[in-house]
């Protein structure tokens, strides 16, 4: 029998599937990878929580502070206010294990953020925002509250987790942006636990003052921000609730509780002037 070379089959590595089919299935099969990774990662942190109890993390950051905050001075007379009003509240969570301590960060930004160990750090922006202890008390109250579910630490991580998912998926370090402690921190909180805080605060304020009224002045008045303005409040809404959703769950919890919505306000003393 006579041997009839052929031409080889040159289709044997050709998928028979649409190019866009093959990548559509490998991004959904990347993705679902990704998340389980990332899930499995956030219940690894959930687990820690266990491990670490809150008297072990307050007293392991005791002293500590993240390097990208910029402080203003010690004596700074809105640095001290702050740090009266803080204390006042904290009497209202006796059973708290930490020791509440602030910082003002000398950012424009409008922001307020829960660091391992107890330290809260209230942006200059903000301060500046701010009219009244009531205003300024509700949002320090709200970061109390994210201490009394371990918030802070649940958020760090799953913003960590975030940013790393970032820097796999591209490649570059660049993908996280100049992620910072503050950024991690930020990036994890859910609705559910911004929520919590939020009664949890406001229960803070109503135990201080006998009512909750001027408390959601604040999310007023950065709602009715200027043109010049929209970026500060880019910044806060990037993080936070919009300031209506704020005002409409402040007024609801309030009424919930049967806490009174009217009551004098405290005008903010900052003192004299440096």
């Amino acid at each position: 029998m006579e041997y009839v070379p052929r031409e080889p089959d040159h289709s044997v590595n050709v998928s028979k599937e649409h190019p866009l089919v093959e990548a559509g299935t490998l991004v959904i099969g990347l993705g679902i990878i990704f998340a389980v990774i990332a899930a499995a990662l956030i219940f690894l942190i959930e687990i820690a929580l266990f491990f670490v109890p809150a008297e072990k993390e307050a007293q392991m950051f005791s002293y500590w502070l993240p390097e990208d905050i910029t402080t203003v001075a010690y004596d700074d007379p809105r640095l001290l206010k702050t740090d009266e009003i803080l204390q006042r509240l904290a009497r209202h969570y006796p059973e708290s294990p930490y020791e509440f301590r602030v910082e003002i960060d000398n950012s424009p930004q409008l922001n307020a953020m829960a660091f391992p160990g107890g330290l809260i750090v209230v942006t200059s922006g903000l301060i500046d925002k701010v009219d009244t202890e009531n205003e300024l008390a509700f949002v320090l109250g709200h970061e109390i509250g994210h201490y009394r579910n371990r918030d802070h630490l649940r958020a760090m991580g799953r913003g960590l987790v975030f940013s790393l998912m970032l820097l796999v998926i591209s490649g570059d370090d660049s993908a996280n942006y100049g992620a910072t402690i503050a950024d991690l921190t930020l990036k994890g909180a859910s609705r559910r636990q911004e929520s919590d805080a939020d009664l949890f605060g406001l229960e803070l304020v109503q135990s201080e003052y006998g009512h909750v009224a001027g408390s959601w002045r604040f999310f007023e008045r950065i709602a009715e921000t200027e043109d010049d303005e929209f970026l500060d409040l880019l910044d806060y809404t990037a993080t936070h609730p919009s300031p209506d959703d704020r005002i409409e769950t402040i007024i609801e919890i309030a009424n919930r509780n049967n806490w009174p919505v009217e009551g004098a306000v405290t005008p903010i003393d900052w003192g004299p002037a440096e």
